[in-house]
């Protein structure tokens, strides 16, 4: 804005009086406060740059920030009691604590628990019948190998993934906009897992897939990982909104990759964790080269053919090129004057010269009139992130995270808390298309002596099989986060992952053939040496008053079903869930209450009604609009990331599975399974017709009067 003073015209009368004579004075100091105003807002100061902490020898000796152990696999007395090197860590722990864990759980408890931690459904009931008569040694061995090589295993673990991702199909906010190709990604989690992806290169294809493998489609589809978050289109706000995003992406990589919550530090540094201000926009600049807001057509697969070209196509062609042309070079005159600017098309068309702009009109006009009538033929497109080199500008430190008030130029740097080698990143290759960033930064997560990437990773599975992480905190390995239950164990399985090829298959069979994963929570659920024994029961007792939370494990924590798998067990106990996979988000019909909330076409109710009997995994995830009965069941808002969902218990959870019009088609269908004489049933009396039908199916037991049974959501 000028600085140029104002000035006020004011007139004064011939007599001159003294009250016009008072009005020009009042006129001229307000045309020179004004001046001096607008002088100011030209010129603000700048304020000192921020002097950034030094890391201390206390913040490196945080538990989390230290090297990664392998320890020497303690001793222990009850050597017969272990089956794997993590039984004889936890069984160390228990006799320092005088404990002894329960005894080993019942088959059909077994092979409960394995088939909903795997795959998130009920174990067919044939199934639990050949493993109770399966008395071979390899039995169980044989059971986890099934359940891992099953499609479910992948739409299971996927599920707990995209909910640290935030994954969605729409933008959120006011008008929640949808996302026609995330679905891409979702599928391509889901695939990743039961292809058993190696860890690191499940990392690095999220992170740089585009720089990584530029013409595979599945890997440039997996960036979709740094665009899940919501979003608020807004053609005013296209540099606030920038901004916002690439704080987003950052964020994201810290706190579900490397268990840290740096986006504390984009205003000012770590209150409590050795991460400054410099940190975190060091940490952005990897992501500062990306275009965003907008899907990107994917690659071909190599060695598939081009379809032929038509003439029109090769006239739209030759038109985009030619005002692509003109476009570059006057972007290329416009960063010679202003290297920050981001340039409008506004600016461009004011930046060309007198000779190209009317060429420019002529030649936009024409191509906009092709594009029109033309219908080119549909190409698959994903959101996915892509740079170009040319677009590179320097990275700066944000003054208080106002993007108008940007601070000294940064550059892309790793963290230095977890960087103990003080690894550095290096220029890109001369004739890159890209910057090489985010494939650097990749690379430096996933190095095998990186101290925070591997001891996350292993956490997070062995929360989901224990219902808690031997770090409780799972997403913050920081200074407020809860100390490790088993801080040798933990270090033990990091340097085990990539020993064993970074397979999380490997990391999930390890932990689920162990001693500890197959005890019982409670005495009664014992079989064989021991069970339901009064020394049982005495162990159970004591375990419990000394270890209440049960950090130590002493007996089997039980888990509640989420919303997604009691949905799925549902359809499946009566036969009807779909075994359809992949594809666009399916909407079945929801109640009147929950789509009278929504603005006109924002839930069109998928047409075959097959798809509404899909795995929730599959169901589309609108930010505004929350399913019932996932809602009643914790599932968490999609605008944050989630590492562990709560455990509620409220009313609405038995009002929705009892009288939910979805919960009576389920029941109306499960009446219909059992009366055509499926799972080999016979008439009986009273409340056990379920229980013997399909046993099992939908999670059956008698309850503590031994007289019929109940239906459990717990495992």
């Amino acid at each position: 804005m000028s600085s140029q003073p104002i000035f006020f015209t004011c007139r004064v009368n011939r007599q001159g009086s003294l009250l016009d004579f008072t009005w020009l004075r009042l006129c001229a100091l307000l045309s020179a406060i004004i001046a001096a105003t607008f002088a100011l807002a030209d010129d603000p100061p700048r304020p000192a740059d921020p002097v950034e902490p030094s890391i201390s020898a206390v913040d490196r000796e945080h538990w989390s920030f230290r090297p990664l152990v392998r320890s020497e696999v303690p001793a222990v007395r009850d050597v017969a009691w272990c089956r794997t090197p993590i039984d004889q860590f936890i069984l160390a722990r228990l006799e320092a604590e005088g404990l002894t864990p329960l005894p080993q759980a019942s088959r059909s408890l077994l092979i409960r628990r394995l088939s909903f931690d795997l795959t998130g459904l009920p174990p067919a009931p044939e199934d639990i019948v050949a493993f109770v008569a399966d008395k071979g040694e390899d039995a169980y061995d044989k059971v986890v190998d099934r359940l891992l090589g099953s499609t479910a295993y992948g739409e299971r673990w996927a599920q707990h993934w995209l909910d640290l991702v935030r994954f969605a199909e729409t933008d959120g906010f006011e008008h929640d906009l949808e996302r026609p190709n995330a679905w891409r990604y979702r599928d391509w989690v889901i695939d990743a897992l039961n292809a058993d992806l190696p860890y690191d290169e499940f990392v690095r294809e999220q992170l740089a897939g585009d720089e990584l493998r530029p013409d595979d489609a599945s890997a440039v589809i997996a960036t979709g990982f740094l665009l899940c978050g919501p979003d608020m289109p807004d053609i005013n706000l296209q540099e606030e909104r920038r901004h916002n995003f690439l704080n987003d992406m950052t964020g994201t990589v810290g706190s579900v990759l490397l268990g840290l919550h740096i986006g504390c530090a984009q205003c000012h540094d770590h209150k409590f964790d050795p991460v400054s201000q410099y940190d975190f926009y060091r940490l952005r600049a990897f992501f500062d080269p990306v275009a965003i807001f907008k899907d990107h057509p994917l690659p071909r697969p190599q060695g598939s053919p081009a379809p032929p070209e038509t003439p029109t196509q090769a006239r739209i062609r030759e038109l985009a090129a030619e005002v692509l042309g003109m476009e570059e070079t006057a972007r290329k005159k416009l960063k010679l004057e202003n290297p920050d600017l981001q340039p409008t098309k506004d600016d461009l068309m004011k930046a060309l010269s007198d000779d190209d702009r009317p060429r420019y009109e002529k030649v936009s006009a024409e191509l906009g009139e092709l594009k029109k009538t033309y219908k080119a033929p549909e190409i698959p497109h994903g959101r996915t992130v892509q740079e170009r080199a040319s677009d590179i500008k320097p990275s700066r430190l944000i003054i208080r995270g106002d993007f108008r008030r940007e601070g000294p130029e940064v550059s892309p740097a790793y963290l230095r808390i977890a960087n103990r080698d003080g690894a550095a990143v290096a220029a890109p290759p001369a004739d890159s298309a890209t910057s090489h960033r985010r494939l650097q930064l990749a690379n430096w997560i996933t190095r095998p002596d990186n101290p925070l990437a591997l001891r996350v990773i292993v956490n997070r599975i062995w929360q989901h099989h224990f219902g808690r992480g031997l770090v409780e905190s799972s997403s913050d390995f920081g200074k407020m986060g809860a100390e490790p239950s088993h801080p040798q164990l933990l270090d033990w399985l990091a340097t085990e992952l990539p020993r064993r090829g970074w397979s999380l298959k490997q990391l999930h069979r390890m932990i689920v053939r162990s001693s500890v994963y197959r005890q019982v929570s409670f005495p009664s659920g014992a079989e064989g040496p021991g069970s339901g024994s009064a020394a049982a029961a005495a162990s159970w007792a004591k375990s419990r008053q000394a270890d209440p939370d049960n950090r130590w494990l002493a007996r089997m924590n039980r888990q509640r079903l989420e919303g997604e798998s009691i949905r799925d067990t549902m359809l499946a106990a009566a036969g009807r869930l779909s075994p359809r996979r992949g594809g666009p988000g399916v909407r079945p019909p929801l109640p009147p209450e929950v789509t009278a909330t929504l603005l006109a076409n924002q839930w069109k109710v998928s047409p075959d009604a097959e798809d509404h009997r899909r795995r929730s995994i599959y169901l589309f995830v609108r930010r505004n609009v929350r399913y019932p009965l996932f809602e009643a069941f914790d599932r968490p808002d999609t605008n944050a990331s989630c590492p562990r969902r709560n455990r509620s218990t409220i009313a609405p959870q038995a009002l929705i599975l009892l009288n939910s019009e979805f919960s009576l088609i389920a029941a109306r269908d499960l009446a219909g399974f059992v009366l055509a004489g499926a799972g080999d049933c016979r008439p009986c009396v009273g409340g056990e017709l379920v229980g013997q039908a399909v046993p099992d199916a939908i999670g059956s037991r008698q309850n503590k009067a031994g007289s019929r049974p109940t239906i459990w959501t717990c495992y």
